[in-house]
């Protein structure tokens, strides 16, 4: 159980940086990703909504429930990777804390690094595999297969942005070390 912030999930107000293209670019995704987790939010009560309106619709008078289940799922998924990079901002994704106590600072920081080089790897490509989907999906029409029939560009879209939102913020994550200044 955690009673406080590791060491390796300070909250930095303002990256300690010495390039000022860097911090901000840096605060210009902090203030997206805000403005992303605040819509993810309402997605939320609206995914809540839907999926309530549907259970109730059906049990009291049963009606077809043909879009719904879908919407919230369109919901659902947009909220979720569009907060992606908002959620490693806070390092929330990856992070081994039995290593934090026992690794010196130094070797923390080194610790953190490769893990977002590794991060960044993988992200870079399942971000190039999003936007391919999302591509195939809007150029040849596809829709879901149900009655509704919403594009699936839809939620690869969403997808292929959360994804490369959160390549940008690993990047970051990444390049600052590299352009601090001495912090302490």
């Amino acid at each position: 159980m955690m009673h406080g912030l590791l060491g390796d999930r300070e909250n930095r107000l303002a990256p300690a940086t010495n390039n000022s293209l860097v911090a901000a670019f840096d605060r210009a995704l902090s203030l997206i990703n805000k403005i992303l987790v605040f819509l993810a939010a309402l997605a939320l009560i609206a995914a809540c909504a839907v999926l309530s309106y549907s259970v109730l619709g059906r049990a009291l008078f049963h009606a077809a429930n043909y879009w719904q289940d879908e919407a919230a799922v369109f919901l659902l998924v947009g909220a979720t990777f569009m907060t992606a990079a908002f959620v490693q901002s806070r390092r929330g994704h990856i992070g081994i804390e039995a290593f934090v106590g026992l690794l010196s600072p130094t070797v923390n920081r080194i610790r953190l690094w490769l893990v977002d080089v590794a991060s960044l790897l993988f992200c870079v490509f399942f971000t190039w595999k999003s936007w391919t989907l999302a591509y195939e999906a809007w150029d040849e029409g596809q829709v879901s297969n149900s009655m509704w029939s919403p594009p699936l560009a839809i939620p690869y879209g969403l997808m292929a942005c959360g994804m490369t939102l959160l390549c940008v913020q690993i990047l970051l994550q990444i390049i600052i070390p590299l352009t601090e200044t001495a912090r302490r």
